[in-house]
C-alpha cells in the first residue's frame, strides 16, 4: 500500500487548479500523506516549504499533472531515487503522460494498492569539459541537443564512440536521443521511432551539409564524445529543450546512459502503438 505521494503540476495550465484540488481531496480521504512543492501549492492557495527537487526523496510515488514537458522536468529531478511517476495529461494524450483526467481515479485506486506495472526508461548523463575540467553536468530524459545560435553558421562536431573516431558532422547541430526521445526533436530531424524500452541511443544530425550523414542507432552502453571544432560560433547544448549551456571552441561533451532509470507507470488498457497512432495521426485521411 502506497502511503506517501508527491504531486507536481504545471503551473500555467487553466485546468490545473480544479484538477489539483480534486486530487488532493481524493488522496486525503484515503489517508495518503501528500507532498507538494511550493510552486504547485501556490496554485490552490496553500503553503508548502518543500522545493520541487526535494519531492522525490520524500515519496513512494509522484503524480505529475500537466503534459510531457512537465514530466520531463520532473524526470530530471529523480536522479537515483527509486520512485515511480504517474503522468496525467490535462490536455490531449501525451507520449509520456498517457493517463487522462477521466481515467485518473480508477487508475489511482489500483496504483495505491500496488496493482500497477512500470516501464524502465533510460536517461542520459551529459558532462561538459572545458580545458580538461568539468564545466557542467546534466541529465536528460529525451535528448541532448547541440545546435547553433540564430546568427551562427554551420558548426563542425567531431564524434567519437568508445574512443573510436566516427565522423565530423558539418550541420546545424546534432541530437543525441534516448528511445523515449525518439518521438521528439529527433523525429522532426528525420530520426527513427525506437520502441521506448529498447537498449539504444540515436544520433540525428540537424540539416547535415553532407546528405549521406543519416541518423544512426547505436547501443546504449557506449560513451559518446562530441568535440566542438568550429571556432567563434554561438553554439548551445540543451537538455530536453528546457536547460541550456553555452559551448566554447574545443569544449567536449561526454554522453552516456545514466545509472538510474525512470519508472513510468503504464496506463491499463493502453499500449505504445495506440499512443503512436493517436499522436502521429496514423491512418487519418487529410
Amino acid at each position: 500500500m502506497i502511503k506517501k505521494i508527491g504531486v507536481i503540476a504545471k503551473i500555467q495550465h487553466p485546468l490545473t487548479g480544479g484538477a489539483l484540488k480534486g486530487l488532493i481531496g481524493w488522496l486525503k480521504e484515503r489517508g495518503i500523506e501528500i507532498y507538494i512543492d511550493r510552486e504547485t501549492s501556490g496554485i490552490i492557495g496553500e503553503k508548502s516549504t518543500y522545493k520541487r527537487a526535494e519531492i522525490p526523496s520524500l515519496t513512494e510515488l509522484i503524480i505529475v499533472l500537466g503534459g510531457d514537458g512537465t514530466l520531463l522536468s520532473v524526470a530530471r529531478l529523480i536522479e537515483d531515487k527509486d520512485v515511480p511517476i504517474l503522468g496525467v495529461n490535462l490536455g490531449s494524450l501525451g507520449f509520456l503522460t498517457e493517463i487522462t483526467m477521466d481515467e485518473l481515479y480508477p487508475v489511482l485506486e489500483k496504483v495505491i494498492t500496488g496493482d500497477f506495472t512500470v516501464e524502465n526508461r533510460i536517461m542520459l548523463d551529459a558532462i561538459i569539459y572545458r580545458e580538461g575540467k568539468t564545466a557542467a553536468h546534466y541529465c536528460a530524459f529525451n535528448d541532448v541537443v547541440i545546435n547553433r545560435g540564430a546568427l551562427a553558421r554551420i558548426v563542425d562536431l567531431e564524434i567519437k564512440i568508445n574512443g573510436m573516431y566516427v565522423t565530423t558532422y558539418r550541420s546545424d547541430g546534432l541530437i543525441i536521443a534516448t528511445p523515449t526521445g525518439s518521438t521528439a526533436y529527433s523525429l522532426a530531424a528525420g530520426g527513427p521511432i525506437v520502441y521506448p524500452t529498447m537498449n539504444a541511443l540515436i544520433l540525428s544530425p540537424i540539416c547535415p551539409h553532407t546528405l549521406t550523414n543519416r541518423p544512426i542507432v547505436i547501443p546504449d552502453d557506449v560513451k559518446i564524445e562530441i568535440n566542438l571544432v568550429t571556432p567563434n560560433e554561438d553554439v548551445l547544448a540543451t537538455m530536453d529543450g528546457q536547460v541550456g549551456y553555452s559551448l566554447n571552441y574545443r569544449d567536449t561533451i561526454e554522453i552516456k546512459k545514466a545509472r538510474n532509470t525512470i519508472k513510468l507507470i503504464q496506463s491499463p488498457g493502453k499500449n505504445y502503438y495506440e499512443v503512436l497512432r493517436k499522436k502521429l495521426k496514423w491512418g487519418e485521411r487529410l
